[in-house]
């Protein structure tokens, strides 16, 4: 049903907005250095300039898409079950001690 989902906590807001921010950072920084290792040229940094070739700008945009996408999901999903797992050991401890 609509609406029966139960809404992130905003710790885990918190927590899961840095873990995409890094891995941002982190995945921008290893597919640049791949992309440089697999055509032995700087990743265009304007992929709108007249001196990038078409080819070249859709190819670059493919791979930093799904390449940052990939590692955001698979990053923020490991992120979240352990997470979660945390959560619900802390929860077990606190009705440990109130029992």
């Amino acid at each position: 049903m609509a609406g029966t989902e139960e809404k992130p906590d905003m710790q885990w807001r918190i927590v899961g907005g840095l873990v995409g921010l890094a891995v941002g950072f982190l995945s921008k920084k290893v597919l640049s250095f791949a992309w440089e290792k697999a055509t032995g040229k700087k990743p265009p940094a304007n992929t709108d300039s007249p001196d990038v070739s078409l080819g070249e700008a859709v190819a670059y945009a493919v791979v930093m898409g799904l390449g940052m996408e990939v590692a955001r999901i698979v990053m923020t999903r490991a992120a979240a079950k352990k997470w979660y797992s945390w959560k619900a050991a802390a929860q077990a401890v606190q009705d440990e001690i109130k029992d």
